[in-house]
């Protein structure tokens, strides 16, 4: 069966946000190339852009959630325009608890963790600008 992988675009701090996605999910960056690494007289890349991720990986379970910085010749994202969520459907209630109380710090809360009924659903805007939710997979 196909596999869906999130690709996150970010406006230069790719690294610090995937610093940050590790730091709550875990694991080990599986790629990660830098501009510089792609650079060539075919694809020249100004030195300005050379140290930004042109890749990167974090495995989340069967899935890897990916991302990179936007070179600045291709104009800003705003992520506030897109409206588009990642949704992280969690083993249990506590791993559901826990990365949403992670992944929202200095976040803005659209649907507070509710945690008293049968459903556990919460849903979040991160301090990067990308909207989550987080669920109890069923």
């Amino acid at each position: 069966m196909a596999q869906i992988n999130p690709h996150i675009n970010f406006n230069g701090n790719a690294a610090e946000a995937f610093d940050f996605y590790q730091s709550v999910f875990g694991g080990s960056f599986s790629k990660i190339v830098y501009f510089r690494e792609i650079a060539s007289a075919t694809f020249p890349v100004p030195e300005s852009e050379l140290d930004k991720i042109m890749h990167i990986a974090l495995p989340i379970g069967s899935t890897a959630l990916m991302g990179n910085d936007v070179p600045e010749f291709m104009g800003n994202v705003n992520e506030l325009e897109h409206r588009s969520k990642i949704v992280v459907q969690a083993e249990s209630r506590e791993e559901a608890i826990q990365l949403y109380t992670g992944l929202s710090q200095e976040g803005t809360i659209e649907v507070p963790m509710d945690i008293q009924g049968e459903v556990v659903f919460g849903m979040f805007r991160d301090r990067f600008g990308i909207e989550w939710i987080i669920e109890v997979a069923s």
